[in-house]
């Protein structure tokens, strides 16, 4: 896939926020124009977790065993790849976009895939596990040209 038809959404990820995107026009490089952002407020695992981890007696002897503390931080991450999948579904649910481009950092993205919808699987069209949530829109739509060329 070398370029994007007009219309085509692109969903740009990492594991805290999304940038939804929408070409308009059929040039290289895209003319992208953001739809949404979203963001996720994922303050560091230390600043979410307070108590202590939970203890179970021993199954032998006379002691007692810690449960494992709970990764809030981590936890959050794999929620938000539910949260966009979701909101992915909506979207396709109400006839918003035909095609997109998921490009997501490789984490990101394997967790999506698990979660997505079928509704939306039929309209991926190609898929770039990248972080590129940090770049610039004018870099975005280069890189995403770049990308896509190579993906073919």
């Amino acid at each position: 896939m070398a370029k994007l038809k007009d219309g085509t959404w692109v969903l740009i990820a990492d594991s805290e926020k999304a940038l939804f995107l929408a070409n308009h026009g059929t040039g290289n490089p895209p003319d992208l124009r953001v739809l949404r952002k979203t963001t996720q407020d994922n303050p560091p695992d230390r600043e979410q977790g307070t108590a202590q981890p939970g203890r179970t007696q021993a199954s032998h002897g006379s002691g007692s065993d810690a449960y494992d503390e709970t990764d809030w931080h981590a936890l959050a991450k794999e929620r938000f790849a539910d949260d966009l999948a979701d909101l992915l579904y909506k979207y396709a649910h109400a006839s918003r976009f035909d095609e997109i481009v998921l490009i997501a950092a490789p984490d990101v993205l394997g967790n999506l895939r698990k979660v997505l919808h079928k509704a939306v699987v039929d309209r991926v069209v190609a898929e770039i596990p990248k972080s590129l949530t940090q770049l610039p829109l004018d870099q975005l739509e280069k890189r995403i040209n770049q990308d896509l060329e190579e993906v073919g």
